[in-house]
């Protein structure tokens, strides 16, 4: 068995989801894949199932009966890994926005260089973003901006949804209590994480807007994000931040 699980959301993913699993099967460092598809009505879960028995053992699904939320689906997904005892849980979107080639520079930072979460950062040497409309580069580039003053993080991408986790983060932080669902979710693991105490290092990585099926980000999902900040900011004062 891998020590590395890599979960995958989906929700109307036919397009993406064969050529995404191959791709991650054909990486020089073996990885087991978790499917977390809630409810797809254009047969993306069938997709996955016809590719089970190509990939035993590798490869898995979790259904779900409706979409609800990219936060619960992870944690979802981060459950299932803690019970199957991964070291090593990736988060990692269908569309190939998130190029599966750096997973491995994900997994290097974890396993040799002494990093607790890993992080695919689109900012932390510029802005390597490719085929974005320049509303939601500067919207998104922004709410980063925003949430590292607020929050203190020393964290350039705070919204990535490209990141390797160690197990440990996962059985500290208290999954049942996360907030967020949206893309805030990503903010608040990434702010647990750090304030917990765990070293947190952000990747340089090229994000390569999706050309296949439907984008699921809003301008709503980004201001949950911003909105959130506050709130998760203040609450974090009264808390006892002690591993």
């Amino acid at each position: 068995m891998s020590d590395s699980l890599i979960i995958i959301p989906t929700f109307n993913e036919k397009e993406n989801i064969e050529s995404i699993i191959k791709k991650v099967f054909s990486l020089k460092k073996q990885f087991n894949i978790l499917i977390v598809d809630d409810n797809s009505l254009d047969g993306t879960a069938n997709i996955v199932k016809t590719l089970q028995k190509t990939y035993p053992k590798k490869l898995f699904i979790e259904e779900r009966i409706k979409k609800l939320g990219l936060g619960t689906a992870y944690i979802h997904g981060f459950k299932w890994a803690l019970k199957k005892d991964y070291e090593f849980i990736f988060e990692m979107d269908a569309d190939f926005s998130h190029n599966p080639d750096d997973l491995i520079k994900l997994y290097d930072v974890v396993k040799n260089n002494n990093g607790d979460l890993a992080i695919g950062s689109r900012y932390v040497k510029g802005v390597n973003i490719v085929n974005w409309p320049m509303s939601r580069l500067l919207l998104s580039f922004f709410a980063s901006k925003y949430v590292k003053i607020i929050t203190g993080m020393p964290i350039h991408d705070s919204t990535a949804g490209f990141k390797c986790y160690k197990k440990k983060i996962l059985q500290t932080i208290e999954l049942d209590k996360i907030q967020f669902v949206g893309y805030a979710f990503q903010i608040e693991m990434k702010f647990k994480a750090w304030k917990y105490g765990f070293k947190v290092v952000e990747v340089p990585v090229i994000f390569t807007d999706r050309k296949e099926g439907v984008s699921k980000m809003s301008g709503g999902i980004f201001f949950e994000a911003v909105f959130g900040v506050l709130q998760m900011k203040i609450k974090s004062i009264f808390k006892n931040w002690k591993k």
